[in-house]
This record gives C-alpha cells, sequence and structure tokens, in this order.
C-alpha cells in the first residue's frame, strides 16, 4: 500500500521506486490474492500471516481500511493472523479496539530513529516519545509489536543508530527491522546527497555497525525478521545503490564471526584453531564466497572446524587443535 496514510514524504521515502508499485488494493485484491495464497501454501498457510505494510495502515480512509480487514477476516483460521505497519503517531486506544476486532495480531512502527532532531531532519513528523507511548499501548492491548529502524539517517551516526537499537531494546518489542538509508530518486535525501550535504554509510560502514546491531538484539532475545531491503529491479534502477547489498544480513552475519574470531585469537600464539559451531551456521563462518576462511589463511592460521548444536547461532568457541 506505497505511501497510502501518510501525511507526508519523508526525506528518504519513495515507496514506488523501493518496490515498483504504485496500485493500491481493493478488498477484492485482498480476497484474490489470498485465495491464491490458500492454494500455494496448503497447510503451511497456518504458519502465515496476511500483511498490510508500505504505507501507514492505521491513517488510512478508515472505511477503506474496514474494506480491507473484511476481506482478510474471511480467512480467518486460514492463516496465522494479519500483520500492519504504520506510524507511531497514528496509534490510539480507539484504533487498537478495533484492529483487536478485526483478528490483527501484529503492529510494527515506522519508528526509525529515537533521536528527535534526527526524525526533524528527516521530515518525519513525530517525536520518539510518540513511539514510546505507542509501543507501551499496543503491548497493553496484547499485540505483538514491531520495531523498523533505519541505520545512516541524514544527520544520524553510529553512536545516534547504537542508542535508537538501545532504547528499542528497552521497550521489549517481539520483532525488529534493520534498514540501512538507500539514497533514492526523487526524494529530498538525493537533493542533500547530490549537494554533498548528507553522506550515506558506505557499505562496509553499514555492515560494521549493522553487525554490532544484529548482536545486541540477539543478546536481548529481540526476533530479527529484516535487515536490509528487499530486492527489486526498480530499487536497482532508481536508487544510489553503492552501499546496497542484495545478500546484506549475510554480510553482517558473516563480520560477526569474523569480529568474534580476531577477539578470541588475539592472545594465542598457535596459528592451528580448532573452531567450534552450530552446524547451521557454517555458511555464516565462511563468509560470502569463502572470505573469511581466506582472511583467517593469509593471517596465517590453519583453521579446523568442528559442530556442535547445542551453540547458539552466533556462538563460536575457539581452540589450539592438537
Amino acid at each position: 500500500m506505497p505511501h497510502n496514510g501518510c501525511p507526508h514524504q519523508c526525506s528518504f521515502c519513495n515507496q514506488k521506486s523501493i518496490t515498483g508499485q504504485a496500485y493500491q488494493p481493493t478488498a477484492e485484491d485482498v480476497r484474490k490474492t489470498l485465495r491464491q495464497a490458500r492454494l500455494d501454501l496448503g497447510e503451511r498457510a497456518k504458519n502465515a500471516e496476511i500483511a498490510f505494510f508500505g504505507g501507514s495502515f492505521t491513517a488510512i480512509d478508515r472505511e477503506y481500511m474496514i474494506s480491507l480487514l473484511d476481506a482478510a477476516r474471511e480467512f480467518e483460521g486460514v492463516f496465522s493472523g494479519i500483520r500492519i505497519s504504520t506510524r507511531p503517531d497514528a496509534i490510539d486506544a480507539e484504533i487498537l479496539a478495533l484492529l483487536k476486532e478485526y483478528g490483527v495480531a501484529a503492529i510494527e512502527l515506522g519508528a526509525q530513529s529515537m533521536d528527535d532532531h534526527v526524525l526533524a531532519l528527516n521530515e518525519r513528523g513525530h517525536s520518539a516519545e510518540d513511539v514510546r507511548t505507542a509501543s507501551r499501548l499496543i503491548k497493553s492491548f496484547g499485540f505483538s509489536l514491531g520495531l523498523q529502524m533505519m541505520t545512516g539517517l541524514y544527520g544520524s551516526d553510529f553512536d545516534k543508530d547504537t542508542r535508537t537499537a538501545e532504547e528499542f531494546i528497552a521497550l521489549s518489542p517481539d520483532t525488529v527491522r534493520i534498514y540501512p538509508t538507500v539514497v533514492m530518486k526523487g526524494t529530498a535525501l538525493e537533493k542533500y546527497f547530490l549537494n554533498g550535504i548528507y553522506k550515506p554509510y558506505t557499505l562496509g560502514e553499514s555492515v560494521e555497525l549493522c553487525a554490532e546491531l544484529i548482536r545486541k538484539f540477539e543478546d536481548n532475545k529481540i526476533n530479527i525478521i529484516r535487515v536490509g531491503l528487499h530486492y527489486s529491479d526498480s530499487l536497482i534502477e532508481n536508487g544510489y545503490c553503492e552501499n546496497y547489498h542484495p545478500a546484506f544480513k549475510e554480510l553482517c552475519e558473516s563480520k560477526l564471526f569474523y569480529n568474534s574470531f580476531l577477539e578470541k585469537t588475539k592472545l594465542l600464539e598457535s596459528r592451528n584453531i580448532d573452531i567450534t559451531i552450530n552446524r547451521k551456521s557454517l555458511s555464516k563462518l565462511y563468509g560470502q564466497r569463502r572470505s573469511n576462511l581466506r582472511a583467517f589463511e593469509e593471517m596465517g592460521y590453519r583453521v579446523n572446524i568442528i559442530f556442535d548444536d547445542s551453540l547458539e547461532k552466533y556462538e563460536m568457541r575457539i581452540g589450539v587443535s592438537v
């Protein structure tokens, strides 16, 4: 639902370019999509959610919103529930009671930053306190709370982005999404970028920062359901994508293992190393195109990999090979 319900255009936002879509779905579109999804997914539909994303769902025309929810409610029991995204300042008790009535189970807030100066610079139109208030209200009604953040916004830096993540953790959301900022054509951010007022993080800087944010959220048992923008041809054609990568989360996870290796081996004299990990983490340890293993070898290490599936996803033990 690109831009629908948004009171203005934020500095970074061009939903049409990001998604390649401008069309607003009708209630019949919802029914058609869900009928097809039921056929395609079969029994797996029980684990799938109906999601309304792209705009501010609770700020759209009320009659239109209810027509979409009515269509979705016809599939109650087929799918696991309904998930919506909206603005922090478009939440109140009345709208939450309505969403509860229609079977909405999860609400994600596009918070983006918890720094009021950054929010103002990027024309968000809400405050960090709005995020706190909406989050607490959503949880009090029994909804699953999701928070979305953007790293590298105009006026932000590593410290401000890290503090945003820490404030998110304090609000105890069930899920988070992390979106590194990509400059899109047709936005205010494009003008700032071309004029030299705004300098985005490099890909390497984004990976370094987001790897640490992943660790923070994982350490606090908060489910990360997305890191980086979904790929679309429109995104590539309409964005300045030097700092974009379609497998961004994979890069971050590999960086976590790389950094952990350096930290755990810095006091070891031996270059013959045993690395113990959960077998599901093997590709993360290897890195894209085995980049981590090549780096370890170039440092002079001879690595032996051992599996212990009792270890957590990002946990790694280091020992000296005998």
